[in-house]
C-alpha cells in the first residue's frame, strides 16, 4: 500500500519504510519538533488548576 509521508508528501510504500507513517527519520523529527513549537496540537479547552485560581476580588 502506498501513502503520502505527513511531511513532505512523498509517496513511499507502508510496509517498507521503518519511520512509517513517514518516508525517513528526517521527517519524523521534523514532525517532532513541530509538536513540540506547539506549531501542531489537538484543539480543546485550556484547564486551570483550581489550586492556582486567582480571583480579582481577592485582591
Amino acid at each position: 500500500m502506498n501513502v503520502n509521508c505527513p511531511t513532505c508528501k512523498k509517496k513511499i510504500e507502508w510496509s517498507s519504510s521503518r519511520s512509517r507513517p513517514f518516508c525517513s527519520e528526517r521527517c519524523q523529527l521534523i514532525d517532532l519538533g513541530k509538536w513540540s513549537s506547539e506549531e501542531h496540537r489537538i484543539p480543546g479547552t485550556t484547564q486551570i488548576n483550581p489550586d492556582e485560581e486567582t480571583d480579582i476580588h481577592d485582591r
